[in-house]
């Protein structure tokens, strides 16, 4: 099985690389800046050729177009869309970095969507024609029971109405489109007070991934693999 996975440089993106050598699948490793990814390289280099390290930089389009264009004869079993920043710590009422919500909404939202536009053709030459975008239960809205995070909360919201057209558009085609909560993780974003580590974590996504079908996609899907409401 081949991935590409944005954000391979550290948090669950690293973890999802580690995973996938022992797994003894093949995987596009991106991140922003390689020059500063030596934990990643490191991975690379015991990983027998499995995996390959890649410049992707959701705030410059021309890097995906680029690496769309390096990768053009690969085939992709999974996209994974892992990518993301929380934005600004003025998110509150009355206090919003709107410069940070616009970048964390390129990262966040524009970023993945743009990602499957220039992998398509990658994901049709793929057994598993899978995307899976590292969404939040934090763009749910009917979970938002503590209003505030307005950067955030809101760029997940969108990514996850980005996965639902996303899921009807490619339906045909056969790809599968799903969002993720990764849970509260042990992560530089999710600090030390989370719930579960990187592993655990991946350990989950993995196992749902697996096992997806056609008719799962358009699902917001939880850690322990249920439906989250939107």
């Amino acid at each position: 099985m081949k991935l590409l996975i944005t954000g391979a440089n550290r948090g669950i993106g690293l973890e999802m690389v580690k995973y996938s050598v022992e797994q003894g699948w093949s995987v596009f490793a991106c991140c922003r800046n390689p020059h500063n990814a030596d934990t990643l390289f490191n991975v690379a280099k015991l990983s027998n050729g499995k995996v390959s390290v890649h410049i992707a930089d959701m705030l410059e389009m021309s890097t995906i177009q680029a690496l769309s264009y390096e990768l053009r004869n690969e085939p992709l079993d999974m996209l994974i869309n892992n990518a993301g920043i929380y934005g600004s710590d003025k998110n509150k009422f009355g206090s919003v970095d709107a410069a940070s919500w616009l970048q964390t909404f390129q990262v966040n939202t524009i970023a993945p969507l743009k990602m499957v536009e220039a992998f398509t053709e990658q994901l049709l030459m793929g057994k598993r024609k899978l995307v899976a975008c590292m969404s939040s239960k934090m763009g749910s809205m009917a979970d938002n029971g503590s209003g505030n995070s307005y950067i955030y909360r809101s760029s997940k919201a969108a990514l996850n109405a980005v996965v639902k057209s996303l899921s009807i558009d490619l339906k045909e085609q056969g790809i599968i489109s799903v969002a993720l909560h990764p849970g509260w993780v042990k992560t530089d974003m999710g600090g030390s007070n989370a719930e579960i580590t990187t592993r655990e974590c991946v350990e989950h996504l993995f196992n749902h991934l697996t096992h997806l079908t056609l008719d799962d996609s358009g699902r917001f899907i939880d850690i322990d693999g249920s439906d989250i409401p939107w």
